[in-house]
């Protein structure tokens, strides 16, 4: 074999094994990509899973804040009327609420909670504004108390929740959300603490009448 014919294999065969070495890099490189896209999907595709999850329970929580106070403002003005209340509604409202509380309570935020938490708190004294009506020492005051309560603090309340929901999701934001807050919760606090200390005054007043 004289020196052409070897250079000519020998370029012959390099070629070849290049070609199959780039071949194999190349195939690597598209495979490397496919798995990043593929990745990268994925991860968005929990991403909005996630997010999708959290919008939900978010509705869920604002719809079973409304149907609770609203269920115990109705059972107010139906005590008011004279007609019989039946607890089933009211019991059925506050046992939701309390599912979805709680669910709540692992997934919201700090601030967020907190409004929860303080709405939870507020919506029991409103339960117990409808327990306590008919051993009330004067009904007159007692109706108009409740009915200032879910139309006064609480509906604030359920308004702040639903807020606090939208600005964590992005939907509503406020540059003075943080403010508006905090003064919201703490009136309703205070205005949940003030009613506590009414309903437990009268409480021994209602157990000497009976």
């Amino acid at each position: 074999m004289d020196v052409t014919t070897l250079a000519v294999a020998l370029i012959s065969v390099g070629g070849t094994l290049g070609g199959t070495l780039g071949g194999a890099v190349l195939s690597q490189r598209a495979s490397r990509e496919q798995n990043e896209r593929a990745d990268r999907q994925r991860a968005e595709e929990r991403y909005d899973q996630a997010q999708q999850a959290r919008r939900d329970l978010y509705a869920r929580l604002n719809a079973r804040a409304r149907a609770y106070r609203v269920a115990a403002r109705d059972a107010v003005r139906a005590a008011e009327r004279g007609e019989n209340v039946e607890p089933i509604a009211l019991d059925a409202a506050k046992e939701a609420w309390a599912e979805e509380y709680a669910q709540a309570q692992m997934a919201l935020a700090k601030d967020v909670l907190e409004v929860a938490s303080a709405l939870n708190r507020a919506l029991g004294v409103g339960y117990s504004i409808v327990k306590q009506l008919p051993s009330s020492p004067n009904l007159g005051e007692a109706y108009n108390r409740a009915k200032a309560w879910f139309s006064g603090p609480l509906s604030d309340g359920v308004y702040l929740l639903r807020v606090a929901l939208r600005h964590d999701l992005g939907v509503e934001v406020e540059p003075d959300f943080e403010r508006t807050r905090i003064q919201l919760l703490t009136a309703l606090d205070s205005e949940r603490r003030n009613l506590e200390r009414l309903l437990a005054s009268e409480q021994p007043r209602a157990a000497r009448s009976a």
